[in-house]
């Protein structure tokens, strides 16, 4: 929709007949995104009320100030606020040169700061030839702003980080800035009380990173670690952490090893602190207490194995590792079951024997593995992504995925879903993936596969050696390897699932890892010591090329069964001995039996008609 007509040309004097400074007053400041919508607002109305040129001075002013201010980048400080289904809000490009132009007049009337230094950063963006003046000018007008926690929260600390970027990338050009700022940043650090809460560490964290405050190092240290002990003593162990470890940093550049020690262990006795503490509380959770004491184990260990005899170091760790377990032991009974409502698989289960009953041997093992199935990748992937849009706030929160002996296997973060790109977006559309996986894999072993296979053991009499004559004929397992694989699939028919599993997860690896090196991909680590070693399944699965051997939904399932810490991670669970004598009656270990079958097989009847390319085998096996 048009803001205004593209014909309207405006000049300073329109700018300040626009009522700008009015808008801000208005506006209760709480940043860049509070002046956009004020100027946005006011634009809206100038513009209904015949104010065309009043209101495009203020739509300009409203996109400069709506991008976010990215201080990291030198050269694209400044993102849309806005990503969503291919559209965006306003870019720097997105200015026309009578825009910039325009800024660049009335950038040191403005006496605004916050709003001069957006207007002078652009001008220094996008003007050619740049004009360092307007680069001074940003960092000047950004470094006015009061280093206080307020203005730190609304943006402040990313302009005082562009400020700071400003002057290193003019070097002598930014004159004696640099210094100037040192001090500032030094003083605010030092007025700053404890009241202030993160203050003194944000400032810290800031003169770190850009090799500020060399001059009082060790007064940095010392009063950061007297804010950690004032809020470890009032209970705020959170506070208390993150200011004993930055300490440790500091204690680090002024050369006090032993303080730096000392900050450690500080640190990982908090987390300790906080894991009693959820222990003892009226609503104790153990699970909570266990990611603490993880956090206590990994801290003792930054440690260097010389300094750890003072404080026992090796014996605490001991001891915490004994709570550790405990805890996740006692996590286990803290879970609660969510049930929905009963699926009826009879009907299914009655298709699935009829499917099989009265075939012969080809074609019963044939439905058996065509008749059972999953949603596509594709499918998985879309329906995954629906139920975040549908579920927004469920995607905010982070998710914890714990072993069955309690310990924890994988964490997944909260989603931006406003960007779909993002990798935590992505990652938890993958781990919906996962469990709505899981959730076909009951639904296909109870309801399918177990039931056919009763059909299958009642008509026909299968021996080992026709599972090695298909394996044989099937180009997906590399020569050699024929017997192991067919040896595997007997056993499962059998229902010994305990030598199948066995057997067919260090097959499974090798024949991903021989189709890899069959297409010259590289399936080693060289180390710096020269050693050349295999990589393992998961890593073999991250190869683009696995996709392409086996094809989208193939490669999708043999990550989701063997390889993924949020499913069932049979390839680690089998290495490490992690599962016991019922795990082998799982439907996942069932599945993955099944799955090996199906594999074989239809690429043992592509090789037998039109093509033995596996990726093809896979998409006529799921059609």
């Amino acid at each position: 929709m048009e803001r205004y007509p593209e014909s309207t040309q405006i000049g300073p004097e329109d700018f300040r007949g626009s009522g700008w400074k009015e808008v801000l007053k208005s506006t209760t400041r709480e940043g860049y995104p509070d002046m956009w919508h004020a100027f946005s607002a006011a634009a809206r109305q100038a513009i209904e009320g015949k104010k065309t040129a009043e209101g495009k001075a203020l739509w300009l002013l409203a996109d400069a100030c709506s991008m976010m201010l990215n201080s990291a980048s030198v050269n694209e400080p400044f993102k849309p606020i806005m990503v969503m289904e291919g559209n965006r809000s306003v870019l720097p490009d997105d200015f026309q040169e009578i825009d910039v132009k325009l800024f660049s007049q009335i950038a040191e009337e403005v006496d605004d700061v916050w709003l001069r230094a957006r207007l002078a950063d652009l001008v220094w963006l996008l003007q050619r030839p740049r004009d360092p003046k307007y680069a001074r000018l940003a960092i000047d007008a950004y470094r006015a702003i009061p280093l206080d926690v307020d203005n730190w929260l609304r943006g402040g600390r990313d302009c005082w980080d562009r400020a700071i970027r400003l002057a290193l990338m003019l070097g002598k050009g930014a004159g004696d800035r640099i210094e100037q700022m040192d001090v500032s940043i030094l003083e605010a650090f030092e007025s700053a009380r404890s009241e202030d809460g993160f203050l003194a560490l944000w400032l810290a964290n800031s003169m770190t990173e850009y090799g500020l405050g060399r001059s009082k190092q060790g007064e940095i240290a010392k009063k950061l670690e007297t804010f950690a002990r004032s809020f470890e003593a009032g209970g705020d162990l959170h506070r208390a952490r993150e200011y004993f470890d930055v300490s440790a940093k500091w204690f680090q550049k002024s050369g006090e090893e032993t303080k730096v020690i000392e900050m450690v262990v500080c640190v990982a006795e908090d987390w300790v602190k906080e894991a009693n503490a959820r222990i003892s509380s009226h609503q104790p959770s153990h699970m909570a207490a266990a990611q603490f004491l993880q956090r206590a184990i990994q801290q003792y260990r930054t440690i260097p194995q010389a300094e750890r005899g003072v404080y026992k170091v090796d014996e605490r760790i001991a001891e915490l590792r004994a709570q550790l377990t405990a805890a996740g032991e006692k996590s286990l009974g803290e879970m609660k079951r969510i049930e929905s409502s009963s699926i009826d698989l009879a009907e299914v289960a009655e298709k699935a024997r009829d499917g099989v009953r009265g075939k012969t041997v080809a074609d019963a093992l044939a439905r058996l593995v065509d008749g059972s199935s999953i949603a596509r990748v594709s499918q998985l992937r879309e329906f995954s992504e629906r139920m975040l849009r549908e579920h927004p706030l469920q995607a905010m929160f982070s998710s914890t995925h714990m072993s069955r002996d309690g310990r924890v296997v994988a964490r997944q973060p909260g989603a931006n879903l406003a960007d779909t790109t993002a990798q935590e977006t992505q990652e938890r559309v993958w781990e919906g993936m996962i469990q709505q996986h899981d959730i076909g894999v009951e639904i296909t072993v109870q309801g399918q596969i177990l039931p056919a296979l009763e059909v299958l053991h009642i008509e026909h009499r299968l021996r080992e050696i026709d599972f090695v004559g298909i394996a044989s004929q099937a180009p997906i397992i590399p020569p050699g390897r024929e017997k192991l694989f067919g040896k595997a699939l007997f056993a499962g028919y059998e229902k010994d699932f305990i030598s199948s599993l066995h057997m067919l997860v260090p097959q499974i690896e090798n024949m991903v890892r021989w189709h890899l090196k069959s297409q010259g991909v590289k399936t080693t680590t060289l180390d710096s010591k020269g050693i050349e070693s295999e990589n393992g399944l998961s890593t073999l699965m991250e190869i683009p090329e696995a996709t392409k051997i086996f094809g989208e939904d193939w490669a999708f399932e043999l990550k989701a069964l063997f390889c993924d810490p949020v499913g069932p991670n049979l390839r680690n669970e089998i290495a490490h001995g992690l599962l016991d004598y019922d795990a082998f009656w799982s439907v996942h270990v069932v599945y993955a039996w099944w799955l090996s079958l199906k594999m074989v097989v239809s690429t043992a009847r592509s090789a037998g008609s039109q093509s033995s390319d596996i990726a093809n085998s896979n998409k006529q096996g799921n059609n």
